[in-house]
């Protein structure tokens, strides 16, 4: 019944090859799994060594620092921005109104001029002469009326006694009076030449600048000269031409009618440095379709003379002023899921969110409708990981904005460490030798 069970020598037909494989599927199963584990452990231990240490918004990080400022009050303007050209209040090139030979020029290219001032000299001894000639005439043609005078006299009581005929009266008369108007003629002339003799003198019309000259001493010039001797621009007072958004027209004309003075302020090309201050003079009489906008000019004393004709700058126009209002820093503005809102920075050190609404902006202040009032501290430096609730440590804008001294990188006593720093040369000192 029972049969003995053959060993490996005994049974021939148990090959070594069936008792093996089942140890071989094991070492299989076991170096897939070691493998799996290696692989793992190697994997995990990349990310935690490339990983980013928290920065603070992790609940047991430690607390952000932040720079906080007080809520104040205080006047918001309602301004609007415009892109204008300078533009001078007068232009003028000077012409000769007679022909001659420059003999002179007064003025320097770039000089500063004032009304009625000497520009050049134009050749006068020809206009001298027709003015000689024009007094000749005129002491003759007097002289003549003169005696025409007399004889008119003369026949008049003549002819009282019937002595001379009525038409030799007549006839004198009418020589008075042709003498009278060939008087008259002669001091025109006079006059003509005197104008002429005048201007040989060139001088300025307005006070304004002297540009680049046209035309050299020793020319021969006449009033027909298409480019003149020089031109001369106003540069104080100066304008400057912009455009308005024709939805802005009946704001900016009710404040003009009810006597407001809106200020205008020219900046540079990029609109960070003041250029000048003025006020707004007019605008133009109709809107222009193709944009939809008006005209308007500003005038400004231009005393530092910063301003050019047909230079390009940004204008700021004050409509209004709102004041007395809840005013706050732009810096300190989020925006999320709450809508706009800021971080009230709470007694316990501690942030919470505050939503608010805000009104008009000017520069980087902003006007407050309602959410927070005068006094209290909202976050504007260091809010980008903060969150409702969270703990903060509270530096000044001055810490946040002084910049590093390069100076200390090298210098292991200017550091935190105290390894690196006095506290590692005491030990040295009280072990006698460097650690």
């Amino acid at each position: 019944m029972n049969q003995p069970i053959k060993t490996l020598k005994e049974d021939p037909s148990i090959g070594p090859s069936q008792t093996d494989k089942p140890r071989s599927r094991r070492w299989l199963v076991l170096t897939t799994i070691l493998a799996v584990l290696v692989v793992a452990g190697v994997v995990w231990w990349s990310k935690q060594v490339g990983a980013p240490a928290p920065a603070g918004g992790g609940r047991n990080a430690g607390p952000m620092s932040i720079v906080p400022e007080v809520v104040g009050k205080g006047d918001i303007g309602i301004n609007l921005n415009a892109l204008g050209t300078v533009t001078s209040l007068a232009t003028v090139t000077i012409r000769t109104q007679i022909s001659g030979y420059l003999q002179k020029i007064a003025f320097k290219e770039g000089d500063d001029v004032k009304k009625g001032d000497l520009l050049a000299e134009i050749d006068s001894r020809p206009y001298e002469a027709a003015l000689a000639q024009a007094n000749g005439n005129l002491a003759r043609d007097e002289a003549l009326l003169k005696g025409a005078q007399v004889d008119l006299t003369r026949y008049q009581g003549l002819a009282a006694q019937n002595a001379v005929p009525r038409q030799q009266l007549d006839t004198q008369i009418a020589l008075v009076a042709q003498d009278q108007g060939t008087v008259e003629a002669d001091r025109a002339a006079v006059k003509a030449a005197q104008v002429n003799l005048a201007y040989c003198h060139i001088v300025s019309p307005l006070d304004g600048r002297v540009g680049l000259r046209q035309v050299d001493q020793g020319n021969y010039v006449t009033p027909g000269d298409a480019n003149g001797l020089v031109v001369i621009t106003q540069l104080q007072p100066i304008s400057v031409l912009f455009t308005l958004p024709e939805d802005n027209i009946q704001t900016v004309l009710k404040r003009m009618q009810g006597g407001a003075v809106l200020p205008a302020a020219a900046y540079d090309r990029s609109g960070a440095s003041k250029i000048a201050d003025g006020v707004l003079q007019t605008f133009d009489s109709q809107i222009d379709p193709t944009t939809g906008t008006i005209k308007a000019r500003a005038q400004f004393a231009n005393d530092n003379k910063l301003l050019y004709p047909n230079q390009f700058v940004n204008i700021r126009l004050l409509v209004d002023t709102h004041k007395d209002v809840t005013t706050m820093s732009t810096a300190g503005i989020q925006r999320g899921v709450p809508g706009t809102f800021v971080y009230l920075v709470n007694a316990d050190s501690t942030v919470s969110v505050r939503p608010v609404k805000l009104g008009v902006t000017e520069g980087e202040r902003v006007e407050v409708i309602s959410g927070i009032v005068p006094g209290d501290r909202i976050v504007i430096d260091g809010a980008d990981k903060l969150r409702d609730g969270a703990k903060i440590n509270v530096r000044s804008e001055a810490d946040s904005a002084k910049p590093a001294d390069p100076s200390k990188a090298g210098d292991p006593s200017k550091t935190g460490d105290p390894d690196k720093s006095g506290g590692g040369k005491k030990r040295r000192s009280e072990n006698g030798q460097k650690q």
